[in-house]
């Protein structure tokens, strides 16, 4: 394997680990105050999304397959889909 294919895969590999960061199903990577989009019940099917900060954490579980569930700062409540990084 050449110098060039380890730099590949180590990138591959760093950019994955950063997905698995931004991941919305992981009850460990949302907090209070956290930028997200989410999903409200009633936007299942159009999927449209909703931009808010988390209030609660709605979800017990560690893990949700459909996205941990939260209720925003504006007490709308709904599945988080995307999390924004923070500068």
């Amino acid at each position: 394997m050449k110098a060039s294919d380890v730099k590949v895969i180590a990138c591959i590999l760093i950019d994955l680990y950063i997905f698995a960061l931004m991941d919305g199903k992981t009850r460990s990577n949302i907090y209070p105050g956290l930028e997200v989009d989410i999903i409200l019940k009633k936007d299942q099917r159009s999927g449209e999304r909703t931009r808010g900060f988390v209030k609660d954490l709605l979800t017990k579980a560690p893990f949700h397959h459909r996205g941990i569930k939260v209720r925003l700062e504006d007490g709308q409540i709904g599945r988080v889909i995307e999390i924004f990084e923070e500068d």
